[in-house]
């Protein structure tokens, strides 16, 4: 899960002529999740094969050139389809 800030500006209507700036401050928690594989196993021959693979599995703990294989299929994780689920607090 990861954790960012943001920081909008908006301009507020004033009926004077100097425009004013209004700074509103919020975090977004965004969860990452890898769904179905989506690696054509059959490129080469000019074909297309998926093997079904449903969710990303990690081979190994997090931080390791393992964690980005998947346990299930053995592709990378960048084969696995993402979502990115943001919310603002």
């Amino acid at each position: 899960m990861k954790k960012r800030q943001m920081v909008i500006k908006q301009r507020s209507r004033n009926s004077g002529t100097s425009s004013s700036w209004t700074t509103t401050t919020s975090s977004a928690i965004s969860n990452v999740r890898y769904v179905e594989c989506q690696k054509n196993h059959a490129a080469n021959i000019g074909g297309y094969a998926v093997d079904g693979c449903r969710e990303f599995m990690a081979s190994g703990h997090e931080g390791t050139v393992e964690a980005l294989r998947c346990a299930a299929c053995g592709c990378h994780r960048n084969f696995h389809r993402k979502e990115v689920d943001t919310e603002v607090v």
